[in-house]
């Protein structure tokens, strides 16, 4: 670990020598990135605290209880929401900048949170959840982004997972709020409101940070960018860096000023990692993350555990499982890469989804014991994914667009998240009813092993790249290596450990 301090320094990484770039090698880059990913804890605690929240709201609201449907909305409504936000967030980033567009989404989380805690009936708590999840949207979109910008390459996937340790965390944080509040009258509006306080927290300290040094550059000030990355990195890396910020400058010239949506189907290199990207985002889905996360107290039960509490406390044992493993992943990703850990996490995926389908099997013939190898499939499930396919997605749509299309393809790739997010949370109760909860396991272990061969066949490993020589890789799969600069084609050669 490296940490050297200068005047008017927040104290930066010296990349010379034979010093290694880790994790903590600066305090003021792993600020940013705790501060950027509070976006992601109210990402977390929203998706987590619903399924708690839901049991109470069952209680309260008679019409609730009785509709498969209603509960499917409340859930779901911050998923439109949210596929809102990130379909706009992508726009308000490149036009405003990350800090902007933070700002913006903590506003109007810690609103819906509000509406939330005092809605008079289900519907007024729907509107609350919409724009709840219009302000995770904005967030999602935006916290991968303003991290990855600030973050050396060697460590940036690191630093990406942290805001996916920070959604874990938050939902996490929200099964032990759902918990302390089971006693208290109000339940729910107490589990639902307080999401306000870590919005709030969030505004006011992104208000003592930078924008993203890149956007700065690209967009605004060069003379701001340059005070931030010398914050970051020691004279000689800062011109390596700068150096870089400039040509790309000049390629983003050289292009279209205005930028078009259609550009991202029509530019082949861009529809190959959007491509990518999108894909990773739509499977991270509908392998049943958030089936598992939105839904999981309510699976506990369906296993045979009737109590509210008792099935609150072993989905807290879920959640704390995932954010372990997030924690692990954060490791590997720099460590072992993007692609192989993804790969390893879909192998445990299918086998934890496939005994999950087992248990449900077993539990509708009578088996006594079924419900318990429910709760391990359950365990399993998230141990093999919170590593891999938690932070992989997000890590890889932080890092694979060029400078111009970053925010917009961010925003749509987000988007797919949230569109594949819905349709899994609006559907998986309606399904288990129609084939039964055995059956629904079955077709999500189907789509890991396509989800699988997906990332074997299209996602290229980015692990240790700059941006541009992320962009080269497209150039190369796209129109071979001959149009990309450099003698070596990235494609053979593959990052540097």
């Amino acid at each position: 670990m490296t940490i050297e301090t200068f005047p008017g320094s927040s104290g930066y990484i010296d990349a010379g020598g034979d010093k290694k770039i880790t994790y903590f090698s600066n305090t003021y880059v792993l600020g940013l990135t705790v501060v950027a990913g509070i976006g992601g804890l109210l990402f977390g605690y929203d998706t987590g605290v619903i399924s708690g929240a839901l049991l109470y709201i069952r209680d309260e609201f008679e019409v609730v209880d009785q509709s498969s449907f209603l509960q499917e909305t409340i859930v779901s409504m911050a998923l439109v929401g949210a596929m809102i936000g990130a379909a706009t967030g992508g726009w308000i980033n490149d036009a405003y900048g990350r800090k902007r567009a933070t700002l913006l989404a903590d506003v109007v989380f810690a609103l819906g949170s509000f509406v939330m805690a005092g809605a008079p009936d289900p519907y007024v708590l729907i509107l609350g959840r919409f724009l709840v999840g219009l302000g995770v949207g904005v967030a999602s979109v935006t916290a991968p982004m303003y991290i990855a910008e600030a973050a050396p390459s060697e460590i940036r996937g690191g630093l990406v997972s942290t805001n996916v340790l920070m959604i874990t965390g938050g939902q996490f944080l929200s099964y032990l709020v759902n918990l302390a509040f089971t006693e208290v009258p109000g339940t729910w509006r107490w589990m639902l409101g307080v999401a306000a306080l870590p919005a709030i927290i969030q505004f006011f300290l992104m208000l003592l940070l930078p924008e993203s040094p890149r956007w700065l550059y690209m967009k605004k000030s060069k003379s701001e960018a340059i005070v931030v990355l010398s914050k970051i990195y020691d004279p000689f890396r800062l011109e390596e860096e700068l150096d870089q910020l400039s040509s790309s400058l000049e390629e983003e010239k050289q292009r279209k000023n205005a930028i078009s949506y259609l550009d991202v189907f029509r530019i082949k290199e861009i529809r190959l990692a959007f491509f990518a990207g999108a894909g990773l985002q739509a499977f991270q889905q509908f392998t049943g993350i958030n089936t598992v996360m939105y839904y999981s107290p309510t699976i506990v039960q369906m296993a045979g555990f009737r109590s509210n509490q008792l099935a609150l406390l072993l989905s807290l044992i879920v959640a704390l499982i995932n954010a372990a493993g997030t924690v692990v992943g954060i490791h590997l990703i720099d460590y072992s890469g993007r692609r192989k850990l993804a790969l390893t996490s879909l192998f445990g995926v299918i086998f934890s989804l496939i005994l999950l389908s087992a248990a449900f099997f077993l539990e509708s013939s009578g088996y006594s014991n079924a419900g318990w190898m429910a709760v391990l499939g359950l365990t399993l499930y998230i141990a093999f994914f919170a590593p891999g396919m938690g932070p992989v997605p997000w890590t890889v749509n932080s890092e694979i667009y060029p400078e111009s299309y970053r925010g917009s393809c961010s925003g749509m790739s987000a988007t797919v998240n949230w569109v594949s997010n819905l349709i899994v949370a609006q559907s998986f109760l309606s399904i288990a009813d129609a084939v039964g909860t055995d059956w629904t396991f079955l077709i999500l272990a189907g789509i890991a092993v396509a989800a699988f061969l997906f990332v074997f066949m299209f996602v290229p490993e980015t692990k240790g790249l700059t941006f541009d020589e992320v962009e080269r890789i497209w150039k190369e799969r796209a129109w071979g290596s001959s149009s990309s600069r450099g003698s070596e084609s990235l494609l053979e050669k593959g990052p540097e450990s």
